[in-house]
C-alpha cells in the first residue's frame, strides 16, 4: 500500500489529511453533534415536564418516538463516521487490527439494529 502522507508532506508542508488522523472520525462535526444532543436533552427534559404535568399518554409516547428518533439519527451518523474513518483507515493499514475493526463495527451496527 501507498504511503499515507501526500508529496507536500515531504516538503515540510502538512498532509491535507493530517487533520482526519487525530482523534475520531465525527471530530470534524463535533459542534453538530453536540448541537443535536443538547436538543435531545431538550426533548427529554420536555417528557420529563410533560408527565410532571399529567400529559395525555399519546402526546407524551408521540414526544418519546421523537426523541428516539432523534438519537437514531445521531448513532447513524457517528457510525458513518466510524466507517469512513476508523475503519477505512484500518483497512488501508491491514492486519489483525482491520479485522478487529470490521468485527468491532459489526457488533455496533447489530447493536443499533437491536435498539
Amino acid at each position: 500500500m501507498a504511503p499515507r502522507a501526500s508529496a507536500a508532506a515531504t516538503h515540510g508542508d502538512p498532509a491535507p489529511e493530517a487533520p482526519a488522523q487525530v482523534g475520531h472520525g465525527y471530530i470534524a462535526d463535533k459542534d453538530r453533534y453536540l448541537a443535536r444532543l443538547k436538543r435531545i436533552e431538550g426533548q427529554a427534559r420536555g417528557i420529563h415536564r410533560m408527565i410532571d404535568e399529567d400529559t395525555y399518554c399519546i402526546d407524551i409516547l408521540t414526544q418519546i418516538s421523537a426523541l428516539n428518533k432523534a438519537l437514531e439519527g445521531v448513532a447513524l451518523g457517528l457510525l458513518d463516521d466510524h466507517l469512513r474513518h476508523c475503519l477505512v483507515n484500518a483497512a488501508q493499514e491491514g492486519g489483525p487490527e482491520a479485522d478487529a475493526k470490521i468485527k468491532e463495527a459489526m457488533q455496533a451496527i447489530t447493536r443499533l439494529l437491536k435498539s
